[in-house]
């Protein structure tokens, strides 16, 4: 297999019934997925265009998965964007990427006028009304190759402009490849989706789906805000796979809501993106204590995931869960500030190598340089490896232990500090929903942002039990409600600009 059209094809063939991908309003056929995605490549074909960017304007539906696979039929890659992100974001984002072509829902075409596009523009009907042109999505098909892009992916830049990571067709099979065997996904997985298009974890469970003839059931957002509707959806759909970001597994844990409506029929439940607070994931285990948990940990650059730690073992309420081990067909290693290979219980940076690592930054080659470098612990032959940014540990049992960002870490009256450590002691408290560790510069104060029951003095009382006076926080700010950002993490950059001066 060389591209995820390749790969697709055989699913169809295999399962050309079987529902693919469906919501609460539609529901697509492995045939009918294929046949949409056919038009939409057609009328994106037709132009001539390949290797280009089309930027899909798109809600989460069936609709913008087969415009996903249509603009991979087509010879070019895909960029999802948020609909509900700000226009001068979204101009951001085609400076970067100059899509050739933009698809769109006819609801959004004022917003598309705002953005000021030029290009080709369809709305998703009129992609979807062209006539497939077999033969010449087959001559395109012939021409490529595993290292064309995939799709594009904008994450948040430091510089305040978005980074688009280049993914491939190569980088997507191999990973999905591990994913597959790893987590034993067939025919008979339904996977119960919450991560945006527009987010890596999303390239997970829908091409894994696509691979083996699963069904990709795409709950709606909504539903999550009431989580007695959300297992209700779960179980209409006999949803037996989720892969969800922390905060939306704490749901049911904060609410008590196994007490009194539980999903049937789950067997896997899988979880990454932040940290998994343990405490919150013992209230899953003591419902479903024989369900496959794992932790799986890696940033955009390598397609979704590096490494992962399959839950064999209990864990006490302040423990933190560890990310486990290598990915097959992945390598990592743990690399101090001079370049050198760390010791074991040696804190140092994760590098990771191996056909999971994207292509690069598009059209950043200072950004890619910086992050995509050779690899320090070998000068035979040009090894590209991506510096992850994160802080990590092997532990005694050779597992790999997250101990936080690089951007994450503080000196803070003379002592190195990482936020991550503070959030985790605090946690464990009964009665905190969820919470979030900063630090203000120029007061050289430690701030903890939290939800929960807790009041300032009983926080503050709980942390001196668990963590040394130089770690305690200085300010206590309760909220009714942490905001989260649109992947449903908690937004970080909106407490540091409300809480931290600039």
């Amino acid at each position: 297999m060389k591209t995820i059209i390749q790969s697709f094809e055989k699913t169809v063939n295999t399962f050309p019934d079987k529902t693919a991908v469906n919501d609460e309003i539609s529901s697509l056929s492995y045939t009918e997925l294929r046949d949409s995605a056919k038009r939409i490549g057609t009328s994106l074909a037709v132009s001539g265009k390949r290797k280009g960017a089309v930027a899909l304007y798109l809600k989460k539906t069936p609709v913008c998965a087969a415009a996903m696979l249509g603009t991979a039929y087509s010879g070019n890659f895909y960029v999802v964007i948020d609909t509900a992100m700000p226009v001068e974001r979204i101009k951001s984002i085609f400076a970067a990427v100059k899509p050739f072509a933009v698809i769109y829902e006819e609801e959004l075409s004022e917003s598309l006028n705002d953005i000021g596009f030029e290009g080709l523009s369809l709305t998703s009907a009129e992609a979807l009304s062209a006539e497939a042109d077999d033969k010449l999505l087959s001559e395109i098909q012939c021409k490529m190759t595993s290292t064309d892009l995939l799709y594009c992916l904008f994450t948040s830049g430091s510089t305040g402009v978005p980074k688009g990571t280049a993914v491939t067709h190569g980088n997507v099979l191999s990973y999905t490849d591990w994913f597959i065997n790893t987590f034993d996904i067939t025919s008979e997985t339904i996977f119960g989706s919450q991560t945006p298009f527009y987010f890596s974890m999303s390239v997970t469970d829908f091409y894994s789906s696509l691979r083996t003839g699963a069904q990709l059931a795409i709950i709606p957002k909504k539903y999550f805000a009431f989580p007695v509707k959300l297992v209700q959806y779960m179980n209409e759909k006999k949803v037996n796979t989720i892969y969800w970001v922390p905060s939306a597994l704490c749901i049911a844990a904060n609410m008590d809501l196994f007490k009194y409506m539980k999903p049937e029929y789950l067997r896997t439940v899988l979880f990454a993106g932040e940290v998994m607070p343990v405490k919150k994931l013992n209230y899953w285990i003591s419902y479903y204590p024989d369900v496959k948990y794992a932790n799986l940990f890696g940033p955009t650059e390598t397609t979704d995931i590096c490494t992962y730690y399959t839950v064999d073992r209990s864990f006490e309420d302040s423990e933190a869960l560890p990310i486990g081990a290598a990915c097959d067909n992945c390598s990592v290693a743990v690399i101090s500030e001079d370049g050198k290979e760390c010791a074991p219980g040696e804190e140092g940076e994760l590098y990771v190598g191996g056909p999971f690592v994207a292509a690069g930054y598009y059209n950043n080659p200072e950004k890619t340089a910086e992050a995509f470098v050779l690899n320090p612990l070998q000068s035979a032959y040009p090894e590209i490896v991506y510096k992850t940014g994160d802080i990590v540990k092997y532990n005694d049992r050779g597992e790999l232990l997250y101990c936080g960002r690089k951007d994450f870490q503080i000196k803070h009256m003379g002592y190195r500090i990482e936020l991550g450590e503070i959030e985790n002691a605090a946690l464990a408290e009964e009665g905190l929903k969820s919470c979030a560790c900063l630090f203000d510069k120029i007061n050289d104060k430690i701030i903890i942002v939290y939800e929960g029951s807790l009041s300032e003095d009983e926080l503050l009382s709980a942390l001196k039990k668990r963590v040394p006076d130089y770690m305690m926080p200085a300010v206590y700010k309760k909220l009714a409600a942490m905001p989260h950002n649109s992947n449903g993490k908690i937004d970080r950059a909106l407490l540091k600009k409300e809480y931290c001066p600039q």
